[in-house]
């Protein structure tokens, strides 16, 4: 894009992207799941500063179809295939896809345990389009191409048609990643500029002189969403990557919170919200 790149505002506390999460109705909804949006206290700060773990919310609705399968792929050698439906749903026949990169010391394997899947049923509970999540393992450099191992390949040309295979909507398609995922997906992006409607970024592992910071173009043209706590040890990556992008991260939420599933969790229905409504 020419000319210098869009600079940014720092990042809102606790934003509501482009659309508004929810209309008044779902934004009940919301509250009725228990979800907090007011931050931390002070006893909660001090904790997280002191390294000890809040409590991670995890929606507490049933989950749908859920699964994990075992694929063989020719970018990748063996690997797992995390599908979740929501609940009410059936097999998810017909409903656009959330693929999710997960972080570097996590597997598709995990993804269930994490409560991703009653993620998914408590976002379309609360007003969002119903949509499917779909995650892989990563390589052994996670999700850029290290020897015989190339996820990008894999994400490129194999899982499309595994998503057809379930009867998803394999053309409609978002992304989502978080940490090393956030970091692979940034890259995705960069390389397959068509592949995902919609990008949204957790802490993406990067700091502010990553080279993958030089190639943004892919940016202006899909609309994405960057989070981020500030007490994360890759912040400052992420404010490098919303002043260097050509168009600004929408949302760019920050707010009190580190390098944590209770931080990622947090913000998890509204970032579904934001994606699945560009599907």
């Amino acid at each position: 894009m020419d000319g210098e790149p869009h600079r940014t505002a720092e990042p809102v506390r606790r934003r509501i992207g482009r659309r508004g999460l929810l209309a008044a109705g779902g934004a009940v909804a919301l509250g009725a799941l228990g979800w907090q949006l007011a931050p931390p206290s002070l006893t909660e700060r001090v904790e997280l500063r002191l390294g000890i773990e809040p409590e991670v919310f995890v929606p507490d609705v049933p989950e749908g179809m859920v699964r994990v399968e075992r694929m063989t792929s020719q970018a990748m050698g063996g690997l797992d295939l995390f599908t979740a439906v929501p609940a009410g749903h059936g097999d998810g026949a017909g409903l656009p896809v959330v693929v999710v990169l997960h972080g570097s010391s996590a597997s598709a394997a995990q993804l269930q345990g994490f409560g991703l899947g009653r993620f998914v049923t408590a976002a379309v509970e609360a007003g969002t389009p119903p949509f499917v999540l779909v995650g892989t393992d990563d390589g052994p450099a996670g999700w850029v191409p290290s020897g015989d191992a190339d996820p990008q390949r894999m994400l490129r040309d194999e899982l499309p048609r595994w998503l057809e295979q379930r009867g998803y909507a394999a053309d409609r398609r978002a992304l989502w990643g978080w940490s090393r995922g956030g970091y692979g997906a940034l890259r995705f992006v960069a390389a397959e500029p068509d592949w995902a409607a919609a990008l949204a970024l957790f802490s993406p592992a990067l700091g502010p002189d990553d080279p993958a910071l030089r190639d943004l173009d892919a940016l202006a043209d899909i609309p994405w969403g960057l989070w981020c706590g500030e007490w994360d040890p890759f912040r400052d990556g992420a404010v490098a990557l919303a002043g260097a992008a050509p168009v600004a991260p929408d949302p760019w939420v920050g707010g009190d919170g580190g390098h944590t599933r209770a931080y990622w969790n947090a913000h998890t229905l509204e970032m579904l919200d934001e994606l699945a409504r560009e599907l």
